[in-house]
């Protein structure tokens, strides 16, 4: 049997723009907001939204999403560091040591840009993005926008996946054998699993599904929602099990790891929401 093996030591930087250096998983970020933007506007243009109600959307979007994807990681996995570390909580910087804050300057920190973000906490953000968008602009109801906002977070979360693969981050545990990827900015030796690249796989096929089902107008409400978290949580939860702990929680809870104590509650409100939506098309009919 051919097994393969990669090795992937990339530059940090894809390129410098005004000497500013550009990083992939910066790029990945402003390709899914951009894409995302297209599928709404193209949402909005067949059921006959005003598109002025569609730009302002975006901030809403992008501000909570990093906010809850920020948020998410501090509490849910290294609490235990930015409790003694809050300025770098909202901030892309790291402490080294000796560092200091003093009289508003900053002395002993490095950039290092927001490397610590969780999907969980990022959809947290979202829904409660939607719900500030929904009450200044109440063209349509929350569910109907998180309905349809489930294609472009979707594909934008396969999209932030390549990001983290680039950034070698996120890792898989070690394959055992000839298959897999050599993280060697990490300093590996030994192929790991590309558990980023599976999720983003993953999200692409759920990308495609909710993306039929929404052609064949099976969009009553929250049925969209339903397939979006049984769906992509489920592909969180399974990816889990070759995916290196990235803390959290897992000592008090053993038996599985912090993403997957987050997701499986995601998951059970997916599938309550999909037997709800069927619930009620029996009762109709």
């Amino acid at each position: 049997m051919f097994l393969l093996k990669v090795n992937w030591a990339p530059n940090e930087s894809l390129f410098e723009f005004f000497g500013i250096g550009v990083r992939f998983y910066s790029l990945m970020f402003v390709i899914a907001f951009s894409y995302g933007y297209y599928l709404m506007k193209k949402i909005y243009e067949k059921e006959s939204i005003q598109l002025e109600n569609l730009d302002p959307l975006l901030p809403y979007m992008a501000i909570s999403t990093l906010i809850g994807a920020r948020l998410g990681h501090v509490f849910f996995y290294e609490w235990a560091y930015y409790q003694n570390h809050l300025l770098e909580i909202l901030l892309p910087i790291r402490a080294s040591q000796g560092a200091s804050l003093f009289f508003g300057t900053i002395e002993g920190y490095k950039f290092t840009g927001f490397r610590g973000l969780a999907s969980h906490g990022a959809v947290i953000g979202i829904l409660t993005g939607v719900g500030l968008y929904q009450k200044n602009y109440p063209f349509r109801s929350w569910m109907w926008i998180v309905d349809r906002l489930t294609l472009p977070a979707t594909i934008g979360g396969a999209f932030v996946r390549l990001g983290n693969f680039y950034n070698s981050e996120i890792v898989g545990k070690y394959t055992q054998s000839s298959f897999g990827v050599v993280f060697q900015n990490n300093g590996d030796r030994l192929p790991r699993h590309p558990a980023q690249l599976y999720e983003a796989i993953g999200y692409v096929l759920l990308f495609f599904l909710l993306r039929w089902f929404y052609r064949k107008n099976k969009t009553q409400s929250g049925f969209l929602l339903g397939v979006y978290f049984a769906g992509i949580f489920s592909i969180r939860f399974l990816v889990e099990f070759v995916k290196e702990s990235q803390g959290g929680f897992e000592k008090i809870l053993p038996l599985f790891s912090t993403g997957q104590w987050l997701s499986i509650p995601l998951i059970l409100f997916g599938v309550f929401l999909i037997l709800r939506v069927r619930l009620q098309a029996t009762k109709a009919t």
